[in-house]
């Protein structure tokens, strides 16, 4: 198409794949939305959902550990499920990011923004 203009054929391809990028990119977005991790605690007394994007979503707390003076172990646990749920949704992100990248011929550990 844009042959004998040298080097601008190679920039349309590359801002060809650019765009393809930025649409790809801002679909994995709304797709990470709807993906859902969850977190656990205390052998799974105490679970934490979120999105892959890491806003949590809902927590699911097992009634029998609100017995006593546990005020602390049940904020631990709490804590706990909430940190793990967000670290899943961290790794979930950059599996979906690198797998976008690797579909681009892109290098898989590359770090784009997003």
């Amino acid at each position: 198409m844009l042959k004998g203009l040298g080097g601008l054929g190679d920039m349309a391809k590359m801002m060809k794949s650019a765009q393809e990028l930025q649409t790809k990119m801002a679909q994995m977005q709304d797709d990470m939305a709807n993906m859902t991790v969850v977190g656990e605690a205390g052998a799974g007394l105490v679970k934490a959902t979120a999105t892959a994007k890491g806003e949590l979503t809902a927590l699911d707390i097992d009634p029998s550990i609100f017995n006593g003076d546990d005020k602390e172990v049940v904020e631990d646990l709490i804590l706990a499920a909430i940190k793990d749920a967000q670290a899943k949704a961290s790794q979930r992100a950059q599996d979906e990011m690198a797998k976008l990248t690797e579909s681009m011929g892109l290098p898989k550990d590359i770090k784009l923004p997003f």
